[in-house]
């Protein structure tokens, strides 16, 4: 299980990476580029978009998304508003640290400038940031 306060600390332990937070949404981006956000969802069609409390949204590829979704839907999963778009909805008490890490640091090596990737990955050696 992830608290808000275990994903800050993760999410800015990566490399430039910034938190931006408006009101009850939390979001983080490195260099101004989503990596991860608060859910919002519609109760009703049509309706407010409300803030669903121990859901984020992680930026990753399509194919890992939907491989994500299919092997642990209990984690993660999608909806209407985010189908056919690159995050997969992440159930914060579903998830272990470790787990989620690793797919902020995929999802910041996907929106990271590629000479900061290389730097960072240059000074820590292979399989980090």
């Amino acid at each position: 299980m992830v608290d808000l306060s275990a994903l800050r600390r993760l999410a800015l332990a990566l490399p430039e990476v910034e938190a931006s937070p408006d009101g009850a949404r939390l979001a983080f981006s490195v260099r101004g580029k989503g990596i991860a956000w608060s859910y919002f969802a519609r109760a009703h069609p049509k309706g407010r978009r409300e803030l669903v409390e121990g859901v984020i949204a992680v930026r990753c590829r399509l194919e890992t998304k939907e491989m994500l979704i299919e092997a642990a839907p209990e984690r993660f999963f999608d909806d209407d508003h985010y189908r056919g778009f690159p995050a997969v909805l992440v159930r914060l008490e579903a998830i272990e640290a470790d787990e989620l890490a690793g797919l902020l640091a995929q999802a910041w090596r996907l929106l990271a400038p590629k000479a900061l990737v290389r730097r960072v990955e240059a000074q820590a050696g292979p399989g980090e940031p």
